[in-house]
């Protein structure tokens, strides 16, 4: 063999069955080193300025250049028909915030315009802690001195730490749940205890090393918080895959009554190459992150790449030195009524019948299911997008409720725009003349409303600052008209001073900007993730055809994706039985990530499946029939990996953080009709529509034998070894 992917693992394959041993305690070592990187390199986290973009992102620094950036707050609201008992609580709630030592003041309290709610701003100290078990504390004893009010707090410090904390009994429930279902899935494959618990233990080391890894590599590129989550879902997916083609072949071969090391070689010569080839589709889709240009999508990258090669590494190394070590004990217990079960079922065999229809007739099986593909699609292309927000959390927790309370008796303090302006020291007083003028303007258009706060000024007198308030969720179509309408129109027209910069940021203006860049990037990512795809599948099949069949098959896939997370999540089909309440869009950075991990994952039994079929093509049989047992040989491993997956993302539709609902439900079922649907019947109906062209430019060996007369279609001609 002179191609160098399948060279790589043979060598690699070939050492670590000789010395087992050392390959084992390598890879240990490795797993050993990692985590101890972790425990002595903190993690660094993104900051605020890693996630600045566009107009928003420069607005945003220079209100921090200024020293104008808002300190962190608590809110307390109190809710009540009394108006002389809610002032006597907001007296009471002042007295004892105040005194606390991480608080910098507490606003006169603020009436909502029906006077029955009354807000207290807690302004913290800029040195303050993590800590607000003491103002929580305080807002509790008045509450319990007040019964007949509602009183409740949320802000910064507990709306974030209420957060985080269902964020982590979400991802705990979803590991502790992970691992079991995994290797339950993995007994049901392979019917021994052994066999089953390699892919696992394979796929978890590789998660903690990756994990270990990424923390000095935070340093270079500052971490999103979601990488350590996404580290885990996907190398859990792509190490038990591996794993498992490669383990599957070895014993198909050690069940033709080859040894040992023959059918460890055999298996690194095939599912080896198909493992290398996946896994460069998979890090050249991940690559595709990086044209975003965005701080999350860069460290998810980052992460899905690494913990991809890492998995490679182990797949074509450590497991074929256990293999190797093993022998026939990685049978070894047995399951009895899931190995006599695999035994009876055998090899394809319920997929073979299931294929016959595709193969005998391939154009009507390859309309009918392109048909539910194109309409599970179509509702993809009224795909709304927005940055999540209070509506995207779970109204469960008691602070979102609260802060979503706080919001509709006050729009000051739900969507607000900041028009910052940095003029000259001296212009100080014409800025601050146009910024009022803006204000009223802006008021006079009806998008907007008094927010009651005065122009902010910084203490040099070159930044100006001006709030405005908008009456409507964030999530309004309105929002972005009325922040197009401000920079366009508005400021322009009011902020009329020489050598004035005025832009405008705020939250809903970061939502804006990073969905336009999402929209600007977004067809350059789809085509430099389809072009490599394309590339790698021509290169490695020697044929066109081949490629161009997988990137409309991947484009498929991620139709019914994108189709899947609009119905459910934009249009709130299975509302009740996902448990969450529809947004009425889906959250902005999903779809791409969705995309390039679909592409990536689909890639890897699409590889599987694609390689035997050629394995059998070289071995001299019309394509018909090399389809015909190439997807039937490979259906049970592909089955296994696809539940794998499916299963792993599913337990994330599980979660209450609607984010990870959304990429659960749109990863789960789409992968669940790849591996069916996609890979069953459309992958075979157009190879075999296409014949011996598929394989154009090259010629694959002419079939051997005589012609041969059967019953079946599929076996007009059958090649004679």
């Amino acid at each position: 063999m002179t191609n160098p992917l399948t060279s790589v693992p043979i060598r690699a394959a070939r050492w670590s069955a000789a010395h087992p041993w050392r390959a084992v305690l390598g890879w240990l070592a490795l797993v050993a080193v990692a985590v101890g990187l972790a425990m002595m390199v903190p993690t660094h986290e993104a900051s605020d300025a890693d996630y600045r973009l566009g107009e928003s992102g420069r607005a945003d620094q220079l209100v921090e250049q200024a020293g104008l950036d808002d300190p962190d707050s608590e809110l307390v609201l109190v809710t009540g028909q009394d108006a002389a008992a809610m002032t006597a609580a907001a007296a009471e709630l002042t007295d004892g915030l105040a005194g606390l030592d991480d608080v910098a003041g507490v606003a006169e309290p603020q009436w909502s315009p029906d006077r029955t709610a009354l807000l207290l701003a807690v302004r913290l100290a800029l040195d303050h802690g993590d800590d607000a078990d003491p103002l929580v504390a305080v807002t509790d004893r008045v509450a319990a001195e007040h019964p007949d009010l509602r009183i409740r707090q949320s802000g910064d410090l507990t709306l974030d730490a209420a957060i985080d904390e269902r964020v982590a009994e979400d991802l705990g429930s979803a590991e502790l749940i992970s691992l079991p279902i995994t290797l339950v899935l993995m007994l049901v494959a392979f019917g021994a205890l052994v066999a089953a618990g390699l892919p696992v233990l394979l796929a978890a080391t590789s998660v903690a090393a990756t994990i270990g890894i990424s923390a000095p590599l935070s340093h270079l590129v500052p971490f999103d918080d979601t990488v350590a989550s996404m580290i885990v879902l996907i190398g859990m997916a792509v190490g038990v895959d591996y794993s498992l083609f490669y383990l599957k072949r070895e014993r198909e071969e050690r069940a033709k009554g080859r040894s040992t090391i023959d059918a460890v070689e055999i298996a690194a010569q095939t599912s080896g190459h198909s493992i290398l080839v996946s896994g460069g589709a998979v890090i050249a889709a991940m690559a595709g992150l990086f044209l975003v240009g965005d701080s999350t999508f860069n460290s998810l990258a980052v992460g899905s790449i690494l913990v991809v090669a890492i998995a490679v590494l182990g797949s074509i190394t450590v497991l074929p030195a256990l293999l190797g070590g093993l022998g026939h004990r990685v049978d070894r217990p047995r399951v009895p009524l899931l190995w006599r079960l695999n035994a009876r079922i055998g090899r394809g065999g319920i997929s073979r019948r299931l294929l016959g229809p595709v193969v005998a007739h391939p154009v009507a099986a390859l309309a009918l299911a392109g048909t539910v593909v194109v309409a599970l699609a179509v509702p993809a292309l009224g795909m709304k997008t927005h940055q999540a927000n209070l509506e995207t959390l779970p109204a469960s927790i008691p602070e979102v409720q609260t802060m979503r309370d706080v919001t509709a008796a006050f729009p000051s303090e739900g969507t607000t725009a900041e028009v910052v302006v940095r003029a000259g020291a001296d212009d100080a007083d014409d800025v601050r003349a146009a910024l009022e003028q803006l204000a009223d303007d802006a008021v006079a258009t009806g998008a907007f409303v008094a927010s009651g706060s005065d122009v902010e000024v910084s203490d040099d007198g070159r930044t100006s600052v001006l709030e405005l308030a908008m009456p409507f969720a964030e999530s309004d179509e309105r929002v972005d008209e009325a922040l197009r309408d401000l920079r366009t129109d508005l400021v322009p027209a009011a902020v009329d001073v020489p050598g004035a910069e005025a832009v405008v940021g705020g939250g809903a203006a970061e939502s804006l900007d990073f969905v336009e860049r999402l929209q600007e990037r977004l067809p350059l990512v789809i085509g430099f993730v389809l072009l490599l795809t394309l590339i790698i599948m021509a290169t490695t099949f020697r044929s066109l055809p081949v490629a161009l069949v997988s990137t409309a098959l991947n484009l498929g896939s991620v139709g019914v994706a994108f189709g899947l997370m609009t119905l459910v999540f934009q249009h709130g089909w299975f509302e009740s039985l996902l448990g969450f309440e529809s947004s009425g869009f889906v959250i902005d950075w999903l779809p791409l990530f969705v995309l390039v991990v679909l592409v990536g994952l689909s890639m890897d039994y699409h590889v599987f499946v694609v390689s035997r079929v050629r394995e059998y093509v070289d071995q001299g049989l019309p394509t018909r029939v090399a389809v015909q047992r190439g997807v039937a040989d490979t259906a049970g491993v592909v089955t296994s990996a696809a539940a794998v997956m499916v299963s792993v993302f599913a337990i994330f539709a599980t979660l209450s953080m609607l984010e990870m609902k959304m990429m659960g439900v749109g990863l789960s079922a789409a992968i669940l009709l790849d591996a069916t649907l996609v890979r069953l019947v459309l992958l075979p109906a157009a190879l075999v529509l296409l014949g011996e062209r598929a394989w154009w430019p090259s010629r694959p060996t002419p079939p051997r034998g005589e012609p041969v007369v059967e019953t079946d279609r599929a076996f007009a001609e059958v090649g004679q070894r």
